[in-house]
């Protein structure tokens, strides 16, 4: 049974990787930080199945705490570790710089050093992200577009990269990057702006909100399905050497073209319901994203499966079902 550590577990991408590795009998190790409130409902689910909760097991730790991390790596000796654990959000990056220096880019060389020191054969995979790209100098973006970060989370993102290549080719460690661009589904943060938007849709819907507010709806992404990027990651580590791949569909929309979609398809306008507020726009923008992922295709012989309309009507879906058990309650009733 092939073993595998997970940061970032109980996150969206964490929590939709380890239902693929349970299913292709891993035993899975995940990694979440201890809070005073619980934030495992992503993955409560795999307890309660029978067939996988013996081979699901969740572990304290912190990416800003090497101990932590390190006794981890020595104790399973995975066959797999990735990392998908940050602090992820790019506007609050700018709020908190150091923390997330710390965490999303020093918690990388963390894990390759425990790597390195107690568990050499472990192949690593690393959350890259299209941020890294920022102000892009090419249009699409691929392997060796070259990098302007626009954000501290960006920027840290950057130096998590490097660092993994680095070991790489330093230390002849099995290290990849994976270079995502924006991947969503209803397992999104709410604080996010695609379930931002579908959660606002549903809560209007039953009359729990009058306004929604957002910043830069001309910003535009490349938007997947966060359960189809997870087997990229997984690919990425089932071939003979470690590589650097973009993910990504290759289409681009904007915020703009998101909200219509999601509220003409809730049968709303959402010009009646949107306000701009400054407070969202980022001291910095990046304004476009658009990746190329020819390499991934060729090699890993990887494509999205979810168009672009598929992931938005999903989110409404799950979020309007979600409001509604809020709203009418287990019994059926307000």
């Amino acid at each position: 049974m092939k073993k595998a550590i997970i940061t970032g577990v109980t996150g969206q991408d964490g929590s939709y990787l380890a239902e693929l590795l349970l299913e292709k009998g891993y035993e899975v190790h995940g990694i979440m930080r201890r809070a005073s409130t619980f934030n495992t409902e992503r993955v409560d689910h795999l307890y309660v199945d029978p067939h996988l909760n013996s081979k699901f097991k969740l572990h304290f730790g912190d990416l800003s705490d090497p101990s932590s991390i390190s006794s981890l790596i020595r104790e399973v000796q995975p066959d797999e570790f990735y990392n998908l654990g940050a602090q992820s959000h790019v506007r609050v990056s700018f709020d908190i710089p150091e923390y997330t220096s710390n965490v999303t880019g020093l918690g990388v060389l963390r894990c390759l050093d425990a790597i390195k020191q107690f568990s050499p054969h472990t192949k690593f995979y690393q959350a890259s992200s299209s941020e890294m790209f920022g102000k892009v100098l090419e249009t699409p973006q691929n392997e060796n577009t070259p990098f302007y970060p626009r954000s501290p989370y960006g920027c840290s993102k950057v130096y998590g990269y490097w660092i993994t290549k680095n070991y790489r080719e330093s230390y002849d460690l099995y290290t990849s990057n994976g270079i995502l661009f924006n991947h969503e589904s209803p397992r999104r943060g709410e604080t996010f702006v695609t379930r931002k938007i579908t959660m606002a849709i549903a809560r209007i819907k039953f009359g729990l909100q009058k306004k929604l507010y957002l910043g830069n709806l001309d910003a535009k992404r490349d938007w997947g399905h966060a359960k189809d990027y997870v087997e990229a990651m997984y690919l990425m580590l089932q071939q003979e050497k470690g590589d650097d791949f973009v993910v990504a569909t290759g289409e681009t929309h904007s915020v703009k073209e998101f909200l219509e979609e999601a509220f003409s398809y809730a049968k709303l306008n959402y010009q009646d319901y949107i306000e701009i507020d400054k407070k969202y726009f980022r001291p910095a923008e990046v304004e476009l994203l658009l990746g190329d992922a020819t390499k991934a295709k060729e090699k890993l012989g990887w494509e999205p499966k979810t168009k672009f309309k598929e992931l938005v009507r999903e989110m409404v879906d799950s979020d309007i079902e979600i409001v509604k058990k809020e709203y009418y309650g287990i019994n059926g009733e307000k």
